[in-house]
């Protein structure tokens, strides 16, 4: 999720931006004794990467435009990290006091209530959808976009997005033409919200900050863009439109960033296998 100079996640991996809304640089990393530089996957620790700026895009490269500018790490092989993940049939989670929402516009669940618990639950699902391998296919792009944003920016956004994700851009994040991760690698781009947070609400327009970490990368034995994980701030400008909550516009900032704990790295076929073996999940709040 995701997205170097966006959110797309402007500045270096401050704030992104767009009409509408991932990422990071500058972590403080705590190197223990012990950690060998040998292949980024083999248990040698990761070194702070400066591709990084692309990887925090990915997230918010759908919010924000203007972030998106820097490649994010994104991207996606079609096959095991992106659609399958989504078609494991993982379980709605409860949101807190309310009952989810039973209706979904493709693996997007839509139909939120008209309350401050509702816009929160809409920011950290659409923060998940932004911030997934789907941005970087054409097809899915055009979905996504269109079903999280208000109708009257999607337009707009849609074409500065088409240019920003060019042949370059893909090819600048590992990615074939056409958006897929090449043979023998898996592309891996999510965004997992840790928790929302409103901050203002009125009748039809809602302000929520979603705190989200992320995860972008290919993964394989001769991946030279290893997947890393990143932190950052989205903060959503909801509508009521439709009868549902929509983004009409986003921005992203990074962190808060917790310290790094003593996790060796594992190898690419573990970080293939876990893409691949855990379904990402399709309600986030």
């Amino acid at each position: 999720m995701s997205l170097g100079d966006e959110h797309g996640f402007g500045s270096e991996s401050g704030d992104r931006r767009s009409d509408d809304s991932f990422g990071g640089s500058g972590q403080t990393r705590t190197r223990l004794p012990g950690g060998g530089d040998t292949d980024v996957y083999g248990g040698a620790r990761r070194p702070v990467r400066n591709s990084r700026s692309l990887i925090t895009v990915v997230g918010v490269v759908v919010l924000l435009i203007a972030a998106i500018a820097f490649a994010n790490q994104g991207g996606g092989e079609e096959g095991p990290s992106g659609d399958g993940a989504k078609g494991t049939g993982s379980q709605p989670t409860a949101a807190t006091g309310v009952k989810p929402v039973t209706g979904k516009n493709g693996q997007i669940p839509t139909g939120y209530a008209k309350d401050e618990q509702g816009a929160q639950s809409a920011a950290a699902n659409y923060a998940v959808a932004l911030g997934s391998d789907g941005m970087f296919k054409s097809a899915t792009r055009r979905d996504i976009v269109q079903t999280v944003h208000d109708p009257a920016v999607t337009d707009g956004l849609l074409s500065d997005l088409d240019k920003a994700y060019s042949a370059d851009f893909l090819a600048n994040v590992g990615l074939t033409g056409d958006g897929s991760a090449p043979a023998g690698l898996t592309f891996v781009s999510r965004t997992v919200p840790v928790g929302t947070k409103t901050t203002s609400f009125a009748g039809d327009k809602a302000t929520v900050e979603v705190w989200c970490t992320g995860l972008v990368g290919l993964a394989g034995p001769k991946s030279t863009k290893p997947v890393t994980e990143t932190w950052f701030t989205i903060t959503q400008n909801l509508k009521w439109v439709g009868n549902d909550w929509k983004i009409g516009s986003s921005s992203q900032k990074e962190g808060p960033t917790p310290v790094n704990g003593d996790n060796r790295a594992s190898s690419a076929d573990e970080i293939a296998g876990a893409v691949q073996g855990y379904g990402g999940f399709t309600y986030a709040r």
